[in-house]
């Protein structure tokens, strides 16, 4: 059987990509391909499951346009098929002056994305979060909490109930594309479609070469590390509480999450790994790190955020050194109550000359469609994504 379409990711833009394509074409023929024994195993499983309000984001870009599209359909889909989620709101916390300045620029950025995002004083910000201290901050009202884990399993079950055809297990070792077909292998099995698209995280790179996509970026994983409160600080917070971003620094920096089962989390930091999949500290993997070291673009990234980077392997290796950045806007937190949880591994694109890509990437073949880097936040966007590279694979067919 020739399937029209093959999808390689069981994550949610994989799955929000075959749904899309499916909606398109309610009488096409669908397989999706999953390595793991379930869906949203890696980056979907492990993130903190804000649906992102799109704050950061440079006005009319992509990420800006898809992030608000995906917070309202994300919370639509919730509401359809009966997802809880909790918009309890976000508060990104100044804790001095020039941090207080980062904060007005970002809130002309947010308020030309068209969000409502508002100032609080630093009274307010007390009786708004008693435990937290700054002397400002802006509260986005949109910004929510989900599970998507939960998204995940029911865009499975719709698709199953579409007819798609979902193999679980299956690590796709082999791709060649022919005048009229894509055939796709694994160790269980050969596969053949009209159409594939890759939306495989970090394994991502692996796929577009494999399929002779002419690419030069490379995926580098950056652990995200984690802590989780005791129960009885589950109430620390009302919000979710973030610090304003330093520009010059290509991720967030570490807060503190409200998780949609009750319980409150601290991070990430953002440390280089040596195995894209390995979750646990100190994780090796030969190939992986050879992949790494051996490609420039790599040493660029390091040199340009040395500082930085060895800021961060400071506070992994200190468990103290990561309460401290907490404590600049938490200051009752202790060291004991920092207590383990599973960390998460950001698959992030770095091109030949040492830039993290920030925005979507694609590489295409004539008969497949690569999602190269779908950076944060991707979850919240996934629907929009899907939709849009639902649209484009359609372009492809003959």
């Amino acid at each position: 059987m020739i399937y029209d379409f093959c999808v390689i990711g069981g994550g949610i833009v994989g799955l929000a990509t075959a749904r899309e394509l499916l909606a398109l074409r309610p009488q096409a023929s669908l397989l999706l391909l999953e390595k793991e024994d379930t869906v949203g195993k890696h980056q979907t499983g492990h993130n903190s499951g804000v649906i992102h309000a799109g704050i950061y984001y440079v006005p009319g870009s992509l990420k800006a346009r898809l992030c608000i599209e995906g917070a309202r359909a994300t919370k639509e889909f919730c509401d359809e098929h009966a997802i809880r989620y909790d918009t309890c709101g976000k508060l990104i916390v100044a804790t001095n002056a020039l941090e207080m300045k980062r904060a007005d620029a970002l809130h002309e950025r947010a308020t030309s994305n068209g969000l409502n995002l508002r100032r609080v004083g630093e009274s307010e910000l007390r009786e708004l979060e008693p435990k937290i201290a700054g002397v400002g901050a802006l509260l986005s009202p949109e910004t929510a909490i989900v599970d998507y884990r939960d998204i995940c399993r029911k865009m499975l079950s719709l698709l199953q109930a579409a007819g798609a055809t979902i193999h679980f297990d299956e690590t796709v070792d082999r791709i060649k594309e022919t005048g009229s077909a894509v055939e796709i292998g694994s160790k269980g099995g050969n596969w053949q479609a009209r159409q594939l698209v890759c939306c495989a995280g970090l394994q991502s790179d692996r796929l577009a070469r494999m399929a002779g996509a002419d690419i030069s970026y490379r995926i580098v994983p950056f652990r995200g590390e984690y802590f989780r409160l005791p129960p009885r600080l589950n109430g620390i917070v009302n919000h979710l509480i973030y610090p304003v971003p330093d520009p010059d620094l290509p991720f967030l920096g570490i807060h503190l999450t409200r998780m949609i089962d009750g319980s409150v989390t601290l991070g990430p930091n953002a440390v280089l790994g040596l195995s894209r999949e390995g979750y646990p500290k100190f994780s090796f993997n030969a190939r992986d790190a050879a992949d790494m070291i051996g490609f420039p673009g790599f040493w660029k990234l390091v040199m340009r955020h040395r500082r930085h980077a060895a800021h961060e392997l400071a506070n992994s290796l200190s468990k103290r050194g990561y309460l401290e950045e907490c404590r600049k806007y938490c200051p009752t937190l202790e060291l004991a109550d920092l207590m383990p949880c599973p960390a998460g591994i950001r698959a992030q694109a770095v091109t030949t000359s040492g830039e993290a890509v920030h925005d979507f990437l694609f590489a295409e073949t004539p008969r497949s469609l690569h999602v190269g880097n779908a950076p944060s936040p991707a979850a919240t966007s996934a629907i929009p994504i899907g939709r849009m590279i639902a649209s484009r694979c359609l372009q492809h067919i003959r």
